[in-house]
């Protein structure tokens, strides 16, 4: 039996960085360089090859995944008519791995997913994924989302951190918040308390639990990266932990597809700036601090038909963004607060793209407004609950 992939295996693969040394300290580091070279064992592309992809996939783009680093579960998602009992699913793994069973053999489906296992060119390591495909059910008469963040737990594999989740009509777990807790984990890789984190659970929220948000010192290795502060954040996406350190903005994956036309973002907050604002170099500025809340909806493919992800840098100002709920300003409140932004559309909404989930909808909240840009005030506090996504009914 190999030993499973864990943290320390996410760290060994940025070791090869220079900014590692910064990470971590240095009897760690001689742990590390002693390791094989060739110990990684990962999916890094998922596709599937289709003759016809109209007939199983929404979009041709469906047939491919490009698989963030922490996700251990694949999911193709395809039309509900499916017929899913031949499917051959092809991968491309790390160089000199192997995956049992092998790569585009044919597999039954429609019973759940089956189980695939990567193993380094050492043989000393391995790491299973669960690929399945899901019937993407249409809700577009579902007139509101409700999102109570009541669903949390601690994720044991790739650090002490909280991850939030929702539920199925199976009782099963899907994941469609992120956070950028696993990004902090790089500041405090010895770390193994989930409450130092930036984004933990509310205890005592409006209503049951909510979702605290505080800005947080990344400490030594801020100030040699120029990233001081990591602000507490939630959104609607996910989170690849492959750009940390080369293009963290690259990291935060804003948006699901959505075939709902949003006309409303709601929810209570509450919010409290930290004392001092600081820039990235360090310098404590006459500023007063603000928290974010804004939603997104865009188009997910371009013209010619390839997939769009919007990031940190690009989610406000992307030309494939058609609606934006926006709260211009995020002060200090006095107890919960609540808010309600309508959405504001620049363009029509195709009613045949929004039928096939041709659109991704993001929402984001940030206990520092300028977070991306790692400049905020240490202590800054965003607390958020109950939050409702009004959609328009189709006639």
């Amino acid at each position: 039996m190999h030993p499973k992939r864990t943290y320390k295996n996410e760290v060994m693969k940025f070791s090869r960085f220079a900014l590692l040394s910064i990470i971590i300290s240095s009897s760690l580091t001689s742990c590390f360089k002693d390791e094989p070279l060739n110990a990684e064992c990962d999916i890094e592309k998922a596709w599937v090859h289709s003759d016809n992809p109209d007939e199983t996939f929404f979009n041709p783009t469906d047939t491919l995944i490009t698989v963030a680093y922490r996700v251990n579960e694949i999911k193709f998602e395809v039309k509900p008519q499916s017929d899913l009992t031949a499917m051959a699913p092809i991968f491309q793994i790390t160089e000199g791995a192997t995956i049992e069973p092998a790569s585009g053999s044919v597999h039954d489906f429609s019973n759940g997913p089956v189980t695939y296992t990567v193993t380094s060119e050492d043989g000393k390591w391995s790491r299973t994924y669960s690929v399945s495909f899901e019937k993407r059910k249409s809700e577009v008469h579902v007139s509101e989302i409700k999102f109570d963040f009541e669903n949390y737990k601690i994720d044991d594999d790739f650090g002490k951190f909280y991850v939030w989740y929702d539920t199925d009509d199976n009782g099963k777990e899907t994941y469609l918040w992120a956070t950028g807790n696993p990004g902090f984990r790089f500041a405090f890789p010895l770390v193994n308390d989930p409450e130092s984190y930036p984004t933990v659970p509310l205890e005592d929220g409006f209503d049951g639990h909510g979702v605290k948000l505080e800005t947080r010192s990344t400490g030594m290795f801020g100030i040699m990266n120029k990233k001081r502060i990591a602000a507490g954040n939630l959104f609607y996406g996910f989170f690849d932990t492959q750009y940390v350190l080369t293009e963290p903005m690259k990291s935060t994956n804003f948006g699901r597809p959505f075939d709902k036309k949003p006309i409303k973002l709601t929810g209570y907050y509450q919010y409290t700036p930290g004392e001092k604002y600081q820039d990235k170099d360090g310098n404590f500025i006459e500023q007063t601090d603000q928290g974010a809340i804004y939603s997104v909806l865009y188009r997910n493919h371009d013209e010619a038909g390839n997939a769009v992800m919007l990031y940190g840098d690009d989610v406000l100002t992307s030309r494939y963004v058609v609606a934006v709920a926006r709260m211009a300003d995020v002060t200090a409140t006095d107890g919960w607060t609540q808010f309600e932004l309508d959405y504001a559309y620049g363009s029509d909404i195709d009613t045949e793209l929004l039928g096939n989930f041709g659109y991704n909808l993001a929402i984001v909240f940030s206990s520092s407004y300028e977070g991306d840009k790692f400049e905020g005030a240490i202590g800054s506090t965003l607390l958020i609950d109950k939050v409702r996504v009004v959609c328009e009914q189709p006639e």
